[in-house]
């Protein structure tokens, strides 16, 4: 679970990041979920943009994270943000420590 502090960290880091991943007519496919765990896998920190199914972004950004295991750090507009730690530290790039 992250505090406050540590999502405030991770928001800033995505501000300057351009979406990696943008959700389209196929929605939460398995596609887009094997897409969203390589990013996670490799940056931590992905940034997601809802082309398609703006309405329900909140719950499908919810289902993704749950999927892959990842933590939404915030969703504004018709964007989301998500974040796993690596699980090999050699690829840990972004440091929650306070």
């Amino acid at each position: 679970m992250l505090s406050s502090r540590q999502r405030s960290k991770l928001a800033g880091l995505a501000q300057e990041m351009e979406p990696q991943i943008h959700l389209g007519k196929g929605g939460a496919s398995d596609g887009v979920e094997a897409q969203l765990d390589k990013l996670l896998a490799d940056h931590e920190l992905v940034k997601m943009r809802f082309v398609d199914f703006k309405e329900s972004r909140h719950e499908l950004a919810a289902e993704l994270a749950d999927r892959t295991g990842a933590e939404i750090v915030r969703v504004i507009g018709n964007v989301a943000v998500l974040w796993r730690r690596s699980h090999n530290p050699e690829k840990r790039r972004i440091d929650l420590e306070d």
